[in-house]
């Protein structure tokens, strides 16, 4: 996910004058409480639920640091397979550890909250630290509250819709990408519109067929799954710049005249070999392994997650990294419209009732959301990971050596540039914000033009209604369908799978999961304040 936000802080929040801890006057006399426990070890069982976080807390200077000023050790917890298996089992169970993390949308948070399983974290805050109301956001807190005046998670990685309108250096992770010395020696085509993409792609084929003995894939994509792919959907919708509305409805976007053009494009490309078996089968492991190598001439991807990729890539091969171009638009050649996170976040984090120490567990939450706590998470301890340069935070030159050339290592040794992104403040943050490593500063600064807000678009139908289930035949049904369309041998085959589609479609509910999500819309827009 984005590591960028705006410099609001919360109020109450102190700066570093005097050595005091931020937040602390607005505590009270006893500040806040993590203070009062940091002297007193506990181990919190923290769960993650995405199987590639292999982080470990401990043994580098965030971590050590965090738990000096709090008294909290954590063992992380991750799925060793799929990730829905994993805490359905732990729910069925009864065993959810004391932290919990997982995607905003997902089902099992309702499931949760419903079954009584998590704390509610105001009750947490007016039993054990009132600090929470002072290190929180008003407005997250009134969008996540639900009907029983309670909120049971807080999310991370959130921006309002005021956010984008003030703040001109918020990027979005979207991003067209090609491979930098393929590109140039091709003469910087125009790749914007279907013509001019396929001809690229055939011309990086002809010049460039193969990557140190390996085929180049002409084009990369995220993982097909059970939803789609983002690659070949939502993102390219983004960049056609597909409306979310029309007409004070939601809109349909995957019938957009634009969008079916270029997805034919892409069938012609698959039709010519030059849509490789990979990007089928590949899952994320296969895609980083193959990316390291450089073997993608381009892609429509999420450039977050190929960071450490890119600056391997900048090491070994510098020819070889990636830019982010101008790249697939619509007929009218308008610019795209790429999201960042909204107000939901990115994910959300709730505390179990099994946990054995509930007011440590809020008051570190509280910690974590503080500046102080903010400040460990992006930068670190001053003296170790960064000084301070007429008055600003400045990182150590050695430590953004090391972050720019093997990020493994840097969270092993240093853990902050929030390894620990749980519950992470963009916004608070770029008041530290520094300068992007050279490997990926021009591509996250492409985006900031073309940044726009959809959380009022965020559509969360109700676990367990009707409507939500019919969307969930939909998204699987698209799923199935999406890679038929790409490899369909003839224009007549893909308008067939599609008519389908579409009558398939109907049939599950599409007219009344549309009305859902348009009701939802003008729920959140009036919430937001949006008119």
């Amino acid at each position: 996910m984005m590591l960028m936000g705006i410099g609001l802080l919360f109020a109450g929040c102190a700066s570093k004058d005097g050595g005091q801890a931020p937040g602390a006057s607005a505590a009270g006399a006893d500040g806040p409480a993590w203070e009062r426990y940091a002297g007193e070890p506990v181990t919190f069982d923290w769960y993650i639920n995405y199987s590639w976080y292999n982080s470990e807390w401990g043994g580098n200077v965030v971590s050590d640091k965090i738990t000096e000023e709090t008294g909290v050790n954590i063992h992380f917890i991750t799925p060793g397979g799929n990730e829905k298996e994993k805490l359905n089992a732990l729910i069925a169970a009864d065993s959810l550890p004391d932290f919990i993390t997982l995607g905003w949308w997902e089902p099992q948070i309702d499931e949760m909250i419903d079954s009584g399983m998590v704390y509610a974290l105001n009750e947490l805050a007016d039993e054990y630290d009132a600090f929470f109301y002072q290190v929180s956001d008003t407005d997250v807190v009134n969008w996540y509250t639900k009907e029983d005046g309670n909120i049971y998670s807080y999310p991370n990685s959130f921006f309002t819709a005021k956010d984008i309108e003030t703040y001109d250096n918020i990027s979005s992770n979207q991003t067209f990408l090609v491979r930098k010395d393929i590109y140039e020696a091709i003469g910087s085509p125009d790749m914007t519109t279907p013509e001019g993409f396929a001809a690229a792609v055939k011309k990086a084929q002809d010049m460039f067929p193969t990557v140190d003995g390996e085929p180049l894939i002409p084009v990369g994509a995220h993982v097909f799954n059970d939803q789609g792919n983002v690659s070949f959907d939502k993102y390219l919708m983004n960049f056609l710049a597909v409306p979310f509305e029309e007409n004070g409805e939601i809109y349909d976007r995957y019938t957009n005249e634009d969008y079916l053009t270029w997805l034919k494009m892409f069938r012609r490309l698959g039709e010519e070999g030059l849509l490789a078996d990979d990007i089928f089968i590949d899952q994320r492991m296969q895609t980083e392994e193959k990316m390291a190598k450089g073997r993608y001439f381009c892609m429509l991807y999420q450039y977050t997650d190929m960071v450490a990729q890119q600056k391997e890539l900048y090491v070994n091969h510098p020819e070889r990294i990636y830019l982010a171009v101008d790249g697939p638009k619509n007929a009218a050649g308008d610019d795209p419209t790429l999201p960042t996170s909204g107000i939901n976040g990115w994910t959300v984090t709730l505390i179990s009732k099994n946990c054995k120490n509930p007011e440590r567990a809020i008051a570190f939450m509280d910690y974590m959301l503080s500046e102080q706590g903010q400040l460990r998470l992006s930068l670190g301890v001053e003296g170790e990971t960064f000084d301070y340069v007429d008055g600003k935070p400045v990182v150590k030159e050695e430590v953004n050596a090391l972050l720019n050339v093997d990020r493994q290592a840097y969270d092993r040794t240093y853990g902050a540039d929030n390894t620990y992104w749980m519950l992470q403040d963009n916004r608070m943050q770029l008041k530290w914000k520094q300068e992007p490593g050279e490997p990926v500063r021009q591509i996250m600064e492409w985006s900031y033009p073309y940044v726009i807000y959809n959380g009022q678009y965020d559509a969360f139908l109700p676990k367990g209604s009707r409507e939500a289930y019919a969307d969930n035949k939909i998204e699987l049904l698209w799923s199935k369908t999406l890679p038929r369309l790409l490899l369909a041998e003839s224009e007549e085959e893909f308008d067939e799978i599609f008519a389908f589609f579409l009558e398939e479609r109907e049939a599950c509910g599409f007219r009344e999961v549309q009305a859902a999500k348009t009701a939802l819309m003008k729920q959140a827009k009036e919430k937001m304040g949006i008119t």
